[in-house]
């Protein structure tokens, strides 16, 4: 044992000192790299326990720092001139004056005044600076507003504070008012309404108008007052945030040890929603950058437009022609004493090459086109929100639109129900009507409850007359998840009233606006919906005034009226069993109600018809008929009925309670107890809504589709929802399919799935999130492939970032131009994803306006901004900045001679001020004017939309119609160089007057011969260029000989070179549009 007590501390010294041995090998760099991925590593999201009670708090917030704060800014103090001037410096025609400009700082290689390089470059970068530092502290402002907003906060003595949304951290507990936004990520305690319900509008979130039912923990909405929540001993374990928004997984639990409670969705209120009713009293669980709506927004980004990466291209041809064409100078002058130095005089030399007013002439065009959208009086209310890529409005190829709230109005309208012997719509309801009032009759003259059970009993023998419809009628009044709301004061106004009918204004609150419709259309024919909560549902059978020749019948919606017409009514009051909720998988809603009267209990079912086919009993019709209200554009459902008897339904609630409350396979086994219920309902009828488009949706979808652009619709809606529309709006053409990919689970399904798509001609595609999702993960470039290639495709329960996923996804795919279009703030990723982002400023809210490029506030202005300014800008953006290279070619051309021909100086031809005034004030003019020009008019533009397929494919700017224009001011600059040489006499200065005044004249006539449709600022711009050069002439002496200037052999010589310069050109356009005219010539 002494032996052992020995040796054991001398082996644990010996591993010891193992690393101690290492540790000097550990270097400097190693450690400052553990520094950094410990302070720039990504933030690991992980689940946690919140705990409820004033004992706990200070512990809860010393942990998940994350700050609750909105930050749309691209920039910070430190960080915005270096970003900026990146951005800029990106451009390699921006990059390379910077360099020419620098150099000019060397004494051995300056040619010319600082001011020449200086002065534009600087421009440029000031007017960049100036604007993007605009627009970020207008998202400065914006964030600031949001992040003030002061809430009502539970403190640890029980009392409130106001504090800002920016200060709130998890495990908080904050009162949200009504019409107030939810600043963070909340799992809701208690509501002010007993049954601790609320309703929150998530239109922000999920781009969903309609409003949303959440429920308060149970445990915590039994409390006297919020005070008490301090006093508990509870924690909520809730799931590691996520993207997803439409699923929670929480656990509610006591510290006493009672029993648990699950939390779903329904206990939740997400980031950016809104109150609707009441007030909620909720506790932080995420903040920040962990909040549901935050993890399903992008960052923004600066857009650089196509035409801009062209021109940037084509720039680098330009630099590579500088340097051969200074090589070149350099072999033919010989590699003798500095050559490196003279070699750096000819890139200067050359540079004009390379025209730094081209950015300044596109940015100001830009901004005109711009102002022009802004100003179109026939698109009122357009707001240019980013001023750098209007003309990418002119090569769209794919338009990405959202559904509710862009291309519909979501008003829903109930327009038809069939009840399979007769089918009932808008000029037929009055005849419901009529039934619902002499049923109602019945009841009230029968005062027994046996008298009632025989009128409306369950033996098919004894069924009165309208059974059915009254049975319709009433199932439509009871299923749903409708809540009504009355106008504060309302009862009490219509008691005290004694003479005088009033009436009652109703509204109703919903997770649906089809189910709204619904109920509307219930009471309008004579059965309202009075009454609701968590436990009973009342109908009111409502009075109907009949005029005095009995021809039309109008309902009213009076509580209480002493008007003689009227009928007395009678109010029907149920008790809920049970709901069972509207969810994708399973396609249908249900509720089990007891009539308080007469003990009856009925479950009623209404769902899709493809899935209500099989649980209803066998019928004829429901096929045929549901296809054909689809085929009219109508939202459909199918209602059913089934009575229980008490041991039915008993037997149901235990297997239904066990399956709830089971820990594995909780789903599953809740949906097979309910399916038992779901066998052999009879048919009661079919209904179709109508969701109301926006003004003149389908011409402009239909215009935009003749224009080449193929659309997409990314929805957060449901699937049947979605292709309603698509074929409503005519987002679908009239001879093309709809095929919908069914529900794809494995790469197995998904291959099938495509396969079979794959084998379909010309037709459309229906695809939900979730089967995307799997296809994007193994099939990425098959299903891009065949997506991309159809006419037109719709995309249903996308969440905000699959939307944004899906703009990349085409944008890589294509390498083609995407416009994404939508109003709310689930949209916004989709809108600064796409290559131009159009926000509709709606019912929505501003967020996605905001968000947006482009801001309008109706559908139907993407028609005109798209097919006429969209052309406009690129086409005119395309012939400025050729024309504005053509004017840097053709002066290096004549430099390049002037040098070849003096001995290879590296001199320049023109010095001091016309080398600035050369692109500044004698031609700046004209040529910008060219932004003026149209080559088809409005009317020819919004009429043959074919025409702007064209613009797609880029030959406006293309390597083709650059290497014209290097060829025509190769030759105009050889003509006019050469010709001054040759004739001129005795001065050099004479060849500086002639050459530099029949450059002018060339760019002038240049400019004039480019234009297709004469403006009368046109006219003026030409006169007063020329009008300024000749003034020039007598003020500059030191460049022009004022006595030959004056001289008949002055303006002959001028004349010669600039018509034997620009008459062949006339010639070659003459009969290019006599032999070949574009296809918008003929059309005009």
């Amino acid at each position: 044992m002494e032996t052992m007590s020995q040796t054991t501390p001398t082996r644990v010294v010996m591993k010891e000192t193992i690393p101690l041995i290492n540790k000097p090998q550990r270097s400097m760099f190693s450690g400052c790299c553990t520094v950094w991925r410990k302070w720039f590593a990504p933030r690991e999201l992980k689940s946690r326990t919140v705990h409820i009670g004033s004992r706990y708090q200070v512990f809860d917030k010393q942990k998940n720092q994350v700050k609750n704060e909105i930050r749309n800014q691209k920039y910070n103090v430190i960080t915005f001139l270096p970003l900026v001037l990146f951005e800029q410096f990106r451009f390699f025609l921006n990059l390379y004056f910077l360099v020419m400009a620098l150099s000019q700082f060397i004494p051995d290689v300056r040619i010319g005044y600082l001011y020449t390089y200086w002065g534009p470059l600087g421009f440029v970068l000031t007017v960049t600076i100036f604007r993007e530092a605009i627009d970020d502290f207008r998202r400065f402002q914006r964030d600031r507003e949001m992040n003030s907003q002061k809430y009502r906060r539970l403190t640890q003595s029980g009392h409130l504070e106001m504090v800002p949304s920016s200060k709130l951290k998890v495990g908080d507990i904050i009162i949200v008012e009504k019409d107030q936004r939810v600043p963070a990520d909340l799992v809701l305690l208690r509501t002010s309404d007993k049954s601790g319900a609320v309703f929150v509008r998530t239109d922000q979130l999920d781009g969903e108008t309609d409003w949303k039912l959440r429920l308060a923990v149970p445990a915590t909405q039994k409390l006297q007052s919020d005070a008490e929540l301090l006093n508990m001993e509870a924690s909520i374990y809730i799931e590691r945030p996520q993207r997803d928004i439409h699923s929670f997984i929480g656990t509610f639990s006591r510290q006493e040890g009672s029993e648990e409670e699950s939390l779903d969705l329904q206990n939740t209120l997400w980031a950016n929603t809104v109150v609707a009713a009441g007030s909620a009293v909720g506790i932080v669980v995420y903040t920040g950058s962990e909040t549901r709506s935050v993890m399903n927004n992008s960052q923004p980004r600066s857009k650089i437009g196509l035409l801009d990466m062209e021109i940037n291209g084509l720039t680098k041809v330009l630099f590579c022609a500088v340097i051969g064409l200074a090589f070149v100078m350099m072999c033919m002058k010989g590699f003798s004493g500095p050559w490196y130095r003279y070699m750096f005089r000819f890139v200067l030399l050359f540079s004009y090459i390379i025209p730094i007013s081209l950015r300044v002439n596109l940015d100001m065009g830009k901004a005109f086109y711009s102002w022009q959208m802004q100003n179109d009086p026939e698109i009122q209310g357009t707001v240019v929100r980013s001023t750098t890529i209007p003309e990418e409005l002119g090569r769209i190829s794919y338009l990405l639109s959202d559904k509710t709230g862009t291309l519909t109005q979501n008003e829903m309208v109930f327009k038809k129900i069939h009840l399979g012997t007769v089918a009932y719509s808008n000029d037929s309801f009055e005849l419901v009507a009529s039934t619902i009032q002499s049923l109602s009759a019945n009841i009230n003259n029968d005062q027994s409850e046996s008298t009632t059970k025989s009128v409306f009993g369950t033996n098919v023998m004894r069924r009165p007359e309208g059974w059915r419809v009254w049975e319709a009628v009433k199932a439509l009044a009871l299923c749903h998840n409708v809540t009504p709301v009355y106008e504060e004061n309302d009862s009490a106004s219509i008691a005290k009233s004694v003479s005088v009918e009033i009436q009652t204004e109703r509204t109703y609150q919903a997770s649906s606006p089809d189910e709204i419709a619904l109920v509307k259309w219930s009471e309008q024919v004579g059965l309202a919906l009075y009454d609701r909560d968590l436990t009973s549902i009342t109908l009111q059978l409502t009075g109907v005034v009949r005029s005095s020749d009995n021809a039309s019948i109008l309902t009213e919606t009076t509580d209480v009226s002493t008007n003689s017409s009227l009928s007395h009514e009678k109010f029907l009051k149920f008790q809920i069993l049970q709901i069972f909720p509207f969810t994708s998988e399973s396609k249908r809603m249900g509720i089990i109600v007891q009539d308080t009267s007469s003990g009856e209990i009925t479950f009623y079912l209404k769902g899709a018809d493809v899935v209500m086919q099989t649980i209803v009993q066998y019928n004829d019709w429901l096929s045929e008929e549901s296809g054909n209200m689809a085929r009219e554009g109508l939202r459909t459902l199918v209602v059913a009925k089934k009575t229980l008897t008490p041991e039915q339904y008993h037997d149901f609630e235990s297997k239904y309670s066990a399956a709830r409350l089971s820990i594995t396979d909780r789903l599953q086994r809740v949906q097979t107890v309910v399916e038992s219920l779901e066998r052999e309902m009879e048919l009661l009828c079919l209904t179709g809504v109508e969701d109301r488009l926006q003004d003149q949706v389908r011409p402009t979808l239909e215009l935009i589709r003749n224009a080449g652009v193929k659309i997409w619709m990314l929805t957060g809606d449901k699937l049947e929802t979605a292709t309603c529309i698509a074929k409503s709006s005519h987002l679908v053409g009239r001879n093309q399919g709809l095929h919908v990919l069914k529900s794809v689970q494995t790469r197995t399904d998904a291959h099938l799935e495509l396969n079979q798509f794959r084998r379909k001609q010309d037709c459309a595609l229906v695809v939900s999130g979730e089967s995307l999702e799997i296809c994007l993960q193994y099939y990425q470039y098959e299903f891009m492939e065949l997506a991309t290639n159809a006419p037109a495709v719709v995309c249903c329960r996308c969440s905000p970032t699959q939307k944004a996923e899906v703009v990349r996804l085409i944008q890589k795919h294509t390498g083609k131009r995407t416009c994404a279009v939508g109003d709310g703030g689930n949209d916004v990723s989709m809108i600064q994803q796409s290559d131009a982002g159009i926000g509709i400023e709606g019912r929505e809210g501003k967020q996605a306006s905001l968000a947006g490029d482009f801001s309008i506030p109706q559908f139907k202005y993407i028609a005109k901004l798209l097919v006429l300014h969209g052309r406009r800008s690129y086409k005119r953006s395309a012939q400025l900045s050729q024309f504005v290279i053509h004017r840097g070619l053709i002066i290096t051309t004549m430099q390049a001679i002037f040098s070849a021909v003096f001995y290879m100086s590296s001199v320049s031809v023109y010095q001091g001020f016309l080398m600035v005034g050369y692109a500044t004030i004698y031609t700046m003019f004209p040529v910008f004017s060219l932004v003026l020009d149209q080559d088809i008019n409005e009317k020819v533009a919004l009429r043959f939309p074919e025409l702007y397929k064209d613009l797609a494919k880029g030959r406006s700017l293309s390597y083709k119609t650059f290497f014209m224009w290097v060829l025509i001011s190769i030759c105009q600059g050889g003509v006019i160089m050469y010709g001054a040489l040759v004739l001129f006499e005795d001065e050099f200065i004479h060849i500086v007057a002639i050459s530099f005044t029949a450059l002018i004249l060339t760019e002038l006539i240049m400019v004039a011969l480019t234009i297709r449709t004469w403006h009368r600022l046109m006219v003026v711009a030409e006169l007063f260029s020329l009008g300024i050069y000749i003034i020039s002439l007598f003020i500059f002496k030191q460049y022009f000989d004022w006595e030959f200037i004056w001289t008949y052999d002055f303006l002959i010589k001028v004349a010669m070179i600039t018509a034997v310069s620009c008459v062949p050109l006339y010639i070659l356009k003459f009969l290019r549009q006599k032999c070949s005219p574009p296809s918008y010539v003929k059309l005009s």
